[in-house]
C-alpha cells in the first residue's frame, strides 16, 4: 500500500453510505436486462456449472473499475479526453466510435427487454412501453441537476434485491456451493462459448467511461474538490473512498449476478427448461415453478435495473464523445450549456427505440453488443493500463504493483477471451 493510500487514523469514520457513489452505481448498472438474460441463459442451460466464473471475475473487474476511477479523479477528465491527449486521433475515434455502437445496439436490447418485462405484468403494448422508458430516462438526465439526479441512480440499485429475495423462495443443494468453488472440466464448446458470454457481460467498456466521468462530476459539483494532480493533498481520502466503493459496488453486482445464475439453475435448468433467450422469457418461465411472488420479483427488478443502466449506457456514450471534440460536458450542466453532450444522449436513446421498433430480433442484438463490447474491452482495458501507469498523465500517482499486475490479468483474459470467441464463431 502506498504512502497515499494509507489510512488516516485522525479521520472520523464516515457512514459507509457517503462512501458509495460512481463504483456503487457502476457495478449495479452492470447487471442490465441484457446482464440478466445471459446470466439467466447460464443458470438455466448449465446449472450450477457457471457459478465459478463469479467469483473469478471479481477480483478482476474490480481492479479494472479501481484504473478507471483513479484516472477520472486523478487528472479530473474522463478517459476519451486522457486518451485524446495521450494517443493518436484514430485511435480515440475508433474506440469511441466502437463504444457508441455497442452502447445504442444495448439500449435498444434494454428498451426491449424491459417492456416485455412489464407487458408479462401489466398488460398492455411493449412499443408504448419502449418509449415510455426512453422518455423517462431522458427526462431525468436531461432536466434534473446531477446533485439531484446521483440519488435517484443509487435508488434505483435496490431494484436489483429482488434477485436475492428469489433465492431465498427455491431450493439450493450443496451441489451449488461446490460448483461455485470448483470449474468443472469440459471441452463443451457451448459451455465455452457461455463462459466468454457470462466475461463479456461481466467486464464491458461503458461500465469504465462511466466511472471514472461520474468521479469527474462529483468532483466538480463539491467545493473545494480539484483533480489530484493539483490537490495531492486531498489523495488519501479519495483513493480510500474509490476502493471501498469500487469493491462494494463490484462484489454487489456480481453478488446479483450470482444470485441470477443459482435462482434459474435450480428452477429451470431442474425442470429441463434450458432454452432461456431473454430476461423476460426467464421470468415468464419463473412462474409455474417458483411461484407468482418470485416471479413478479424477477419481472420487477429486470424494470428497474433497466432504468438504471439506460441512461449509463447513453451517458457513457455521451461523455466519450463529447470529450473527443472538447465539447462541454456534465450532467451538472443545463441543456443551453452542453447543447452537443446531451444530443448524444438523445441521439443514442431514440436509436435504441428505432432499433426496437423496427422489429430487429432483440436477441440478434444482445449478441452484437456481446461481441463488440467484447471487442472493444481490450484494446480498451490495455490503453488504461498504459494511462495509469504514465506519469504524464498520473502524476506521482501511478499505480501500484499489485493494481497493475492484476489490472493486465484482466486484460489477458479478455484477451483470450475474445479470441476464444472468434475460433468458436
Amino acid at each position: 500500500m502506498s504512502a497515499d493510500e494509507k489510512p488516516h487514523l485522525d479521520e472520523p469514520p464516515v457512514p459507509l453510505l457517503k462512501h458509495l457513489g460512481p463504483g456503487f452505481i457502476t457495478g449495479a448498472a452492470d447487471d442490465d436486462p441484457s446482464g440478466i438474460a445471459t446470466y439467466s441463459q447460464a443458470g438455466a442451460q448449465f446449472g450450477y456449472g457457471l457459478l465459478w466464473s463469479v467469483l473469478f471475475t471479481t477480483p478482476l473487474m474490480i481492479a479494472i473499475q479501481i484504473v478507471s476511477a483513479r484516472i477520472g479523479r486523478v487528472t479530473g477528465h474522463g478517459l476519451a479526453a486522457n486518451i485524446r491527449e495521450r494517443f493518436p486521433a484514430p485511435v480515440l475515434y475508433f474506440i469511441v466510435a466502437l463504444l457508441l455502437f455497442a452502447n445504442t445496439i444495448n439500449i435498444a436490447a434494454d428498451l426491449g427487454a424491459m417492456a416485455d418485462a412489464l407487458v408479462l405484468v401489466a398488460g398492455g403494448n411493449s412499443s408504448i412501453y419502449i418509449v415510455l422508458f426512453a422518455l423517462t430516462s431522458l427526462t431525468l438526465q436531461i432536466f434534473i441537476p446531477f446533485p439531484r439526479y446521483a440519488p435517484i441512480l443509487k435508488l434505483l440499485t435496490l431494484a436489483l434485491f429482488a434477485y436475492v429475495a428469489t433465492v431465498f423462495m427455491v431450493h439450493t443443494p450443496l451441489e451449488a456451493l461446490v460448483q461455485t468453488l470448483i470449474p468443472p472440466i469440459t471441452r463443451d464448446m457451448t459451455y465455452v462459448s457461455m463462459l466468454v458470454a457470462v466475461l463479456g457481460t461481466t467486464i464491458s467498456p461503458y461500465l469504465f467511461f462511466w466511472q471514472a466521468s461520474q468521479e469527474v462530476e462529483e468532483q466538480r459539483a463539491t467545493p473545494g474538490h480539484e483533480p489530484l494532480r493539483e490537490a495531492p493533498e486531498q489523495a488519501r481520502k479519495h483513493f480510500r473512498r474509490i476502493r471501498l466503493d469500487t469493491y462494494v459496488g463490484m462484489t454487489f453486482s456480481n453478488l446479483i449476478a450470482l444470485c441470477i445464475m443459482l435462482t434459474t439453475a435450480a428452477t429451470l435448468h431442474g425442470a429441463g427448461a434450458t432454452n432461456i433467450e431473454s430476461a423476460a422469457q426467464a421470468a415468464e418461465a419463473l412462474r409455474p415453478l417458483a411461484g407468482e411472488f418470485a416471479f413478479q420479483l424477477f419481472a420487477a427488478g429486470i424494470i428497474g435495473t433497466g432504468l438504471l443502466a439506460v441512461p449509463i449506457l447513453a451517458g457513457s456514450a455521451a461523455y466519450a464523445v463529447a470529450e473527443s471534440f472538447r465539447w462541454p460536458i456534465g450532467l451538472g450542466l443545463p441543456l443551453a450549456e452542453a447543447q452537443g453532450f446531451y444530443s448524444i444522449l438523445m441521439v443514442s436513446t431514440v436509436l435504441g427505440v428505432l432499433i426496437d421498433l423496427s422489429g430487429i430480433d432483440s436477441i440478434k442484438a444482445l449478441v452484437w453488443a456481446a461481441i463488440v463490447n467484447g471487442v472493444a474491452s481490450v484494446p480498451i482495458m490495455a490503453i488504461l493500463m498504459v494511462l495509469v501507469s504514465d506519469p504524464k498523465t498520473m502524476s506521482t500517482f501511478v499505480a501500484s504493483r499489485r493494481l497493475k499486475r492484476l489490472g493486465w490479468l484482466a486484460t489477458a483474459v479478455m484477451a483470450i477471451a475474445v479470441a476464444a470467441m472468434f475460433i468458436l464463431m
